[in-house]
């Protein structure tokens, strides 16, 4: 039975160059109690395998949490699939604003201690136990009120690019550095005022949700299905789009614009700018932003001395990557202290 993949990225791209079929990119999450993930885990696995999905998708005792690309000709049968586990019944699903046949490359489903990453070690909060969800015409009247506070629940390189006018942006690396930071600056209003959460999808809010009633918060609400779901009923319903600039997702597309507002700036040379990159010597792979002038003159690189590592022979490359690894340049996205312009 096979519960892995068997092809290479580069092989299943090639694949789906041939096939010429249209794909769509979705995400989807749902905060449950899985009494054994790895069954669920071999399980979803197995099935959305026959059908060609490809993604990344964590499976954990609270829940899943999933980014896929599936053929447009097997959606009805991935969502009846779906719907056919209690749990997952009539989910939300996120289509993506723009589509990418090749948004992902393989089909890889982990079990996690959790879905989202959050550091806790408190167990006596329900995820489940959630705030108020709102739709974009509720979110929208709702921010306009003076007693209510904009929070993003995303991380720093996700809200340079694009922010809901008046938010408040957390300078954070993850979402457990923001949970302690949005808990201390607003203590004082847990009972006086609306606290209103949106992140991408509505996973990363879900969770702050029950974890600030959890601590005390008397009004908590969160948009529901986050920035990509906002901007879908904003253009249906012909709404005032709030959101400036573009929304950071997690598969090779990185961004979609969400309106024409360039808020962020290029890192190396401060232009108007918010295309994110990554460094093009691998030992490196730092994410920063980059305008096309700096591209071309750095050949892609974060720094001269990154420039001068892709300068190199293959060979010597992968011998200056031996025994290395970059997870921490990887992870201080836009930190690093060569970028002159980071935020």
């Amino acid at each position: 039975m096979q519960l892995y993949n068997t092809l290479s990225a580069k092989e299943r791209a090639k694949l789906i160059e041939e096939a010429g079929e249209d794909r769509l990119t979705i995400s989807f999450y749902q905060y449950a109690h899985i009494g054994n993930p790895l069954i669920f885990r071999n399980h979803v696995f197995i099935q959305w395998n026959e059908i060609n999905v490809l993604g990344r998708i964590y499976v954990a005792k609270e829940g899943i949490n999933a980014q896929l690309s599936v053929p447009a000709r097997n959606f009805e049968t991935f969502k009846t699939h779906l719907d056919s586990i209690t749990f997952l019944h009539g989910v939300r699903l996120n289509i993506a604003i723009e589509q990418d046949n090749k948004s992902f490359l393989k089909l890889k489903v982990k079990v996690r201690d959790k879905i989202v990453a959050d550091g806790l070690n408190d167990d006596t909060f329900d995820v489940t136990n959630k705030g108020v969800h709102v739709d974009a015409e509720q979110f929208n009247t709702l921010i306009e009120d003076p007693d209510t506070v904009l929070v993003d629940m995303r991380n720093h390189y996700e809200s340079e690019i694009g922010h809901f006018k008046n938010a408040i942006t957390p300078d954070v690396d993850t979402f457990r550095d923001s949970l302690d930071t949005i808990e201390r600056d607003l203590a004082e209003h847990k009972e006086d005022k609306k606290l209103v959460m949106y992140c991408t999808g509505g996973i990363r809010c879900e969770k702050a949700s029950a974890y600030y009633k959890h601590k005390g918060f008397k009004n908590v609400y969160q948009l529901e299905g986050g920035i990509i779901e906002y901007t879908r009923q904003v253009k249906n319903q012909q709404l005032e789009n709030k959101f400036l600039g573009k929304n950071f997702v997690f598969d090779h597309r990185r961004s979609e614009r969400i309106s024409e507002d360039v808020i962020a700036n290029c890192h190396q040379c401060g232009a108007p700018c918010d295309t994110h990159v990554n460094c093009a010597n691998e030992a490196c792979h730092l994410l920063f932003i980059q305008c096309d002038k700096c591209a071309e003159k750095m050949d892609n690189c974060c720094s001269a001395e990154c420039q001068q590592v892709i300068a190199l022979p293959y060979d010597e490359q992968k011998k200056l990557r031996k025994g290395k690894k970059a997870s921490n340049k990887i992870f201080k996205k836009g930190r690093s202290p060569v970028l002159k312009f980071k935020n």
